[in-house]
């Protein structure tokens, strides 16, 4: 008992203590990381905000570049070095300069591909404006055949007597309601709805077995 006849005061626990301690630690760990979280948010806006400055600035460094320097008369070799996310090809030529490193966005006279990337290509400007190419064709590369294509993997080849199609899962000749098909597995599938085999000679069908109907 005090002098004044009260009951001193009770002492906070040991327990008491610790359970305090623990929160307000953990506060100051939830506040941590709010912090951080905030801070890699902002910084990630921030590269996507300067990104996109970037690039604005560069196609405004071309327009003005395109709209200052001269017409490009004839036609111009340059390469493909990209396609856009429409795909629209990416074209580089020397005569563009430095504004033009990354690709400028061309329209083409002919299908594109990413076979076709880094390959040389004609190139004419449409009204002469720099930022405007079109893709005339591709450059021939010596010792290619001149009778060859090649697109998405499958190939023609033609020289003057023999014409070979290649295809890697099948090959479909197809005009209407009737169609030839050659697959993979070997297989010669002929649908129509009138069939004609005609010969002035031997007409012979063999094979494992033969089944009509």
């Amino acid at each position: 008992m005090r002098d004044d006849g009260r009951a001193p005061a009770a002492e906070p626990s040991g327990e008491a203590i610790l359970i305090e301690e623990g929160e307000g630690e953990a506060a100051a760990a939830s506040g941590e990381v709010a912090d951080e979280g905030g801070g890699e948010a902002g910084a990630i806006e921030g590269a996507e905000g300067l990104l996109e400055l970037v690039v604005a600035a560069h196609e405004e460094r071309v327009r003005a570049e395109a709209e200052n320097a001269g017409p490009i008369e004839g036609v111009v070799v340059g390469r493909i070095v990209g396609f856009a996310q429409n795909g629209d090809p990416l074209v580089e030529a020397a005569v563009l300069g430095e504004s033009a490193r990354g690709g400028i966005p061309a329209r083409a006279m002919t299908a594109l591909g990413p076979e076709d990337e880094g390959r040389e290509v004609a190139l004419l400007f449409e009204g002469g404006r720099r930022d405007r190419p079109v893709v005339m064709g591709r450059m021939h590369v010596a010792g290619e055949s001149a009778g060859a294509a090649v697109q998405a993997g499958a190939t023609a080849t033609a020289d003057g007597e023999r014409l070979v199609f290649t295809a890697e899962k099948e090959i479909v000749l197809q005009c209407g309601k009737a169609s030839i098909t050659l697959t993979r597995a070997g297989k010669i599938l002929i649908r129509g709805a009138y069939l004609l085999t005609r010969s002035s000679g031997v007409n012979r069908i063999q094979g494992g077995s033969v089944q009509i109907n």
